[in-house]
């Protein structure tokens, strides 16, 4: 790429198109976006104040929860300002440099919160099939490490693939066919064969969902076994109660990101895949507080405590 072209690749913005094929529609999604995003900002904080000033909640369980909940806080505002004012306003623009920031973050965020569903998974593991050996294997140092890994691994996939879109020469138009930015839209703007680009995605798209998939879905096989063994109902109800909720937010987050990410673009409905994205962006960050909080009786003790 030549000087002059580099410049003027900077110097452009881009227009998300987003949803302006049903203009009809973008009151009521700038109405359900909000809401969700209003769900999302009080629900997760509800769960981070919680998480610290209750000690009783001092555990890996929350420690790993109150990270999920922080990634969700920044994932969702890494796009969703930007897609309300899309929604509410006739221009629909964002600039190079902005559309730069939103694709590392977004892309950063994704790979963190596959990598740190796997690692909740193992804590569930340790705590259901191996409790007395539990605190020597969640020692609070560990979960830290824990923690540390999947942020690191996450913004450092996200570093390689932004680098490798954003070097990719433009064609002539800067429509970007979704309502964020991200790899596989901005790829179809491209002058040039990026067949390499696309199949360094599913690569490493499949290192970054399928093998934390695998291993999430080999910990509850163990957690299964291990809950046919016990005899005590409160035990039971304890495992289904901890264990059903985070099965839950990773059906929620995974099916979603395997429809979009785990085959090639080309073959992608993109309105399809637009909804698709809209549900584990928007509604699934959402939706996570609830299913952790509501039937979770530690999480109403605090409440209780904190409220006395």
């Amino acid at each position: 790429m030549t000087t002059r072209k580099m410049n003027a690749t900077s110097e452009a913005y881009f227009v998300l198109l987003g949803f302006s094929n049903w203009p009809h529609l973008e009151v009521v999604l700038f109405v359900v976006v909000l809401v969700f995003y209003l769900m999302t900002l009080t629900g997760n904080l509800f769960i981070i104040i919680l998480s610290y000033l209750d000690s009783h909640l001092h555990t890996p369980m929350y420690f790993f929860l109150s990270n999920l909940s922080f990634l969700d806080l920044c994932y969702t505002t890494s796009f969703i300002p930007q897609l309300l004012v899309n929604l509410w306003g006739p221009g629909k623009t964002i600039s190079y440099t902005g559309c730069m920031i939103q694709l590392y973050f977004v892309l950063a965020l994704g790979c963190t919160e596959c990598v740190l569903l796997m690692v909740m998974s193992y804590d569930r593991y340790a705590a259901v099939c191996r409790p007395l050996h539990y605190s020597i294997l969640m020692h609070p140092h560990f979960c830290h490490l824990l923690a540390v890994a999947s942020w690191v691994s996450g913004f450092t996939n996200s570093a390689l693939h932004s680098f490798f879109t954003f070097w990719v020469p433009l064609c002539g138009h800067r429509q970007v066919d979704h309502f964020f930015c991200e790899v596989p839209a901005l790829l179809r703007l491209s002058c040039i064969d990026t067949r390499a680009n696309e199949l360094t995605l599913m690569v490493t798209s499949s290192i970054f969902v399928l093998i934390p998939l695998i291993l999430i879905l080999s910990s509850y096989g163990a957690i299964a076994r291990a809950v046919l063994r016990m005899q005590s109902t409160t035990g039971l109800q304890k495992v289904f109660g901890t264990c059903g909720a985070h099965l839950m937010v990773v059906s929620l987050f995974f099916i979603p990101v395997m429809c979009i990410y785990l085959q090639p673009p080309s073959g992608n409905s993109q309105d399809q895949g637009k909804f698709i994205a809209l549900f584990y962006s928007v509604v699934t960050p959402s939706l996570n507080p609830l299913i952790y909080t509501l039937r979770n009786k530690d999480v109403r003790g605090a409440v209780k405590r904190l409220w006395k």
